[in-house]
């Protein structure tokens, strides 16, 4: 199976996993802050730079279910996790300025990107 299918597989089961985790923490903990994108962030997160040393490491997994693992079911569940994994490879490969400019351009840019969407939308 090509990579691409194990990709689509992967997105398309992570896309149900935070809409289903994200909507089970709103209903427990409340929707005056956003818990359930804090919760698929963090859990994303964890799990994405625990899997890809693990994988390359530990596991002896199949390259096709690799992709569907980190960038269909991680990448379609947060894309925080793949920032968050790209952050501490600069920060282990002593980029510790690069790590900053990541951090700060991500943060910043889809802030400012998201703010004038919004204005946008509003014409």
């Amino acid at each position: 199976m090509s990579n691409w299918v194990w990709v689509g597989i992967g997105g398309f089961i992570g896309a149900i996993f935070r809409y289903l985790f994200s909507g089970w923490i709103y209903r427990l903990i409340g929707t005056n802050f956003p818990h359930g994108t804090l919760f698929v962030n963090v859990l994303g997160s964890f799990f994405l730079c625990w899997f890809v040393p693990a994988s390359m490491h530990t596991f002896n997994i199949n390259p096709g279910l690799r992709a569907a693992i980190t960038v269909g079911f991680c990448g379609a569940f947060t894309t925080f996790s793949t920032f968050s994994f790209e952050t501490i490879s600069l920060l282990q490969d002593g980029h510790l300025w690069l790590a900053v400019i990541n951090i700060m351009s991500n943060v910043g840019l889809c802030i400012l990107a998201g703010w004038i969407g919004f204005g946008l939308s509003q014409l």
